[in-house]
């Protein structure tokens, strides 16, 4: 296996093979040869064994290999030109030098005798087990067993033995009826032409008809030479159906004899009548009546094959080619790419290989304690080495395999799409699936699993989509289990329950390339719960954080480094488990070992709402909580950090635990860049005690002189925005004079939404002179942030709501508040009072 940081699954790179015939098309299309040639692999896949058995010996022979078919195709032939010249020659041509095909004779038995020792290296597919037996002793006594011996007699040239015995060129009775064993061979006609059936690339209609076109012609050239043949043994020549009609007949060209004698059969099996050639003596009358009753059934074989055998007898195969050519149609139609194409025969070809063996069909059709057994027996050893499933009890095991369905997936097929929650979860028990990570611009295979590898369990275990594409890269047989189904029986066995979470845990942490060391020291024995709690925050599995709390599990268990699940799911943006750890009352103050808070990790991250639902359930505790954070910033020097903080709200003279501001910690530090920003955006030097007279003088001349300080603040109080921006505006001050003075207007911030809510989606606050009535200031608001005035609250920083002018003073920064902003507010609070109690 590949190990990967942010892969979740294993990937054992064992496993069955794909098709079990060693051939693969290229990596974008799946080739229609290949499919012809699929072995469906047993369901279950026994462990330990693919879809080939008996090793892989060099000198055995794969029965779907194209050389081997090649070959197939060419006995093929010429047992198709032994049946048919045979009794041709053992009728016309008994006395008369054969000339050529006494030769052509020979060399045809002589590739027959090449393929029987042929096929004592040619490999089997088992039909009980559907394996592909490559043992050489198993194929030598399977064909010793079955049809060697015919084989052999089919291939003996008792003609010659014949000649070679009595020393007549007239052929003996007697080897003329073993000669006629050369029929044997005709099988392989049959399972030609079965093959050809249920390959796609050939056209179904054409096939069926060539098939029976062949019986056709075989038995009408067959009876016509027996009917010849008879005529010919027979002791009085004129007494037959043929010498009455050509008095020597012997010495007549042998085209024309058997043009009669095809005349005849064609005549007697279409029953058109004997007007010329009829029966003379008794055994030809004997013949004709049993020929006759056989083409009774030739008929019916006929007729019924075109309507019955076709139309009823192959309705799927008719049903799966009309399938097929409707998707090519309609590819061609829609212009589709070809690798589309290659996805959608190889799924439907498949698909109609699997329903052929109609499994599936008959579990469903026995009753639950034999499917159970036969689920123990097929899936039960591939689904206990499973490491979701190690250690759980074999009643979990049977409840969750006779729930499984297995399914036949082709080669390149996505299974699970990248960023998609699947409904279900699949186990590997044969083939091979590629882990693939699409990063926007190319794919890149980060794994690849094997029999006993299991997916999609991250989505039914962290309810999260799915980080990875799952795709085949072999014909793979997967078992198919329904996510409800497995959370159902988890939550019907507790024990099982907390193993299954247990071993999902560890792997999750192993894959995450952690230890569990790593989490709590060294002594981890008697803490692996805590360290559950923090693999399930770091995973952003809430579900299994709410059953881990609920159990008693601490919600401030810490790390080596300090961090709390809090701080982790803060930093890695998992809002849904910040509420719950809220809820089961964590500590929102609590330091790591850098100093920082759960709300600090927030901001970092950018995620501005979680941030304010720390904020406000950090100051129901600590009056000081954004002091803290604004200062931690100021300390740090972290200027980006500060602009977020001010755009959230946050009051820039608010002050710490200590009672310092985060100018007076920015001037300490000597930060004089952070200490320009916070003065310029309205920070109170009389508050960080920066003035020439206050206790802090010293350190304000170190870090910027008083020429300097004062210039600032002029410049503020010339009209500076304290807009918190990326690119602070200057908006100009309008002034009234009155006699030779210069009196400024007050000024306030607005602010669009809660102070407690405001996160990044909002707009920035706008800076406006204050009206003189209550009525002017709220027409002002609904025109600047483009809002219903008659539906919103205006409130201070902290939510107290203003509904007069006159409390409002210069600098004072207002938000205003719509309906859903109160109505996301009283949630909280509902939360926030939970944590109380």
């Amino acid at each position: 296996m590949k190990n990967n940081s942010s892969f979740q699954s294993t990937g054992s790179a064992g496993g069955g093979g794909g098709s079990g015939t060693g051939e693969r098309s290229g990596s974008g299309s799946l080739s229609l040869r290949y499919l012809s040639k699929i072995i469906l692999p047993p369901l279950g896949g026994p462990p330990g064994q693919s879809q080939s058995h008996g090793g892989s010996d060099k000198w055995v022979i794969s029965p779907l290999d194209s050389r081997y078919r090649w070959w197939d195709t060419l006995m093929v032939v010429l047992v198709a030109y032994s049946a048919w010249v045979y009794l041709f020659e053992v009728a016309f041509m008994n006395a008369s030098p054969k000339g050529g095909l006494e030769v052509a004779d020979i060399v045809v038995d002589l590739f027959f005798a090449v393929d029987i020792v042929l096929t004592f290296f040619v490999a089997y597919i088992d039909p009980r087990t559907q394996l592909l037996i490559r043992d050489r002793k198993k194929i030598t006594f399977r064909y010793l067993s079955t049809f060697f011996i015919m084989d052999v007699a089919s291939t003996v040239p008792f003609q010659a033995l014949a000649y070679f015995i009595t020393g007549e060129v007239r052929e003996n009775g007697a080897y003329s009826v073993l000669g006629l064993l050369r029929l044997w061979r005709l099988r392989r006609v049959n399972q030609f032409f079965t093959r050809l059936e249920k390959d796609i690339r050939f056209s179904y209609f054409w096939i069926r008809c060539a098939r029976l076109v062949a019986v056709t012609l075989f038995v009408v050239h067959s009876a016509g030479c027996l009917y010849y043949l008879i005529a010919d043994r027979y002791p009085h020549p004129e007494k037959t159906w043929i010498g009455d009609v050509i008095p020597n007949f012997r010495q007549v060209s042998v085209w024309i004899r058997y043009i009669t004698s095809v005349y005849w059969s064609i005549t007697t099996m279409t029953t058109v009548g004997y007007g010329d050639l009829h029966a003379r003596n008794t055994v030809e009358m004997i013949f004709n009546i049993f020929y006759m009753l056989f083409n009774l059934g030739l008929t019916a074989y006929l007729i019924g094959n075109m309507t019955n055998l076709v139309v009823e007898g192959t309705h799927r195969t008719m049903e799966f080619r009309n399938s097929i050519r409707a998707a090519t149609s309609f590819v061609g139609r829609n212009h589709l790419p070809p690798r589309l194409k290659q996805q959608i025969l190889a799924y439907m070809c498949l698909k109609f290989r699997a329903e052929s063996l109609n499994q599936q069909q008959l579990m469903d059709q026995l009753p639950k304690s034999i499917c159970k057994s036969i689920c123990d027996h097929l899936f039960v050893p591939v689904v206990k080495d499973v490491y979701l499933f190690n250690g759980v009890s074999r009643e979990m095991l049977l409840s969750l395999v006779t729930k499984m369905k297995p399914e036949y997936i082709p080669p390149r097929e996505d299974v699970i799409v990248q960023n998609e929650a699947p409904d279900d979860v699949y186990v590997v028990v044969s083939g091979e699936v590629e882990v693939i990570l699409f990063n926007g611009i190319n794919e890149r295979v980060e794994a690849t699993l094997g029999t006993r590898d299991i997916f999609g369990e991250v989505s039914a275990l962290s309810d999260r989509a799915q980080a990875f594409t799952f795709r085949t890269r072999t014909l793979s047989q997967l078992l198919r289990l329904k996510q409800a189904t497995l959370k159902e029986a988890m939550q019907s066995r507790p024990e099982d329950n907390v193993v299954v979470i247990k071993n999902f845990l560890k792997h999750q942490v192993e894959m995450h390339g952690m230890e569990v060391e790593d989490l709590l020291g060294d002594n981890t024995g008697e803490h692996d719960n805590d360290a559950n709690v923090l693999t399930a925050a770091m995973m952003g599995n809430s579900g299994l954080l709410e059953d881990l709390l609920r159990a008693g599990k601490d919600a401030d268990v810490g790390d080596a480094t300090g961090r709390t699940a809090l701080h982790i799911a803060a930093a890695k943006v998992y809002e849904d488990c910040v509420l719950v750890l809220l809820k089961h009352a964590c500590n929102v103050n609590i330091e790591d070992a850098q100093g920082n808070t759960a709300m600090w990790n927030a901001i970092a991250a950018g995620h501005h709402r979680i941030f304010n639902i720390l904020y406000q359930f950090s100051r129901a505790s600590n009056p000081h909580a954004g002091g803290d954070v604004l200062c931690l910033a100021a300390r740090r020097g972290d200027l980006g950090m500060l602009r977020e903080l001010l755009k959230l709200g946050l009051d820039v003279d608010s002050e710490d635990h200590d009672g310092a501001t985060a100018l007076r910690v920015a001037m300490a530090e000597g930060h004089a860049d952070v200490a320009r920003f916070l003065i310029m955006n309205g920070a109170s030097v009389d508050k960080a005690s920066l003035d020439d007279d206050g206790s802090g003088s010293g350190t304000a001349r170190r870090t910027m002189s008083s020429t300097e300080l004062r210039e600032l603040l002029q410049k503020r109080e010339l009209g500076h925005s304290i807009t918190i921006v990326d690119s602070p505006a200057v908006i100009p001050d309008r002034l009234q004079s009155t006699g030779s003075n210069q009196q400024r207007w007050p000024r306030v911030s607005i602010y669009n939404g809660h102070p407690f809510l405001r996160n990044r989606s909002y707009e920035a606050g706008k800076l406006i002179n204050l009206p003189g009535t209550m009525e002017e200031f709220i027409a002002t608001v609904g025109e600047k942030l483009k809002v219903d005035a008659e539906k919103v609250l205006i409130v201070n920083d902290e939510g107290a709501e203003i509904d007069s002018i006159d409390v409002i003073r210069d600098n004072d920064k207002l938000f205003v508040v719509t309906g859903e902003d109160m109505r996301q507010l009283a949630s909280m609070d509902s939360m926030s009072s939970s944590l109380c109690l």
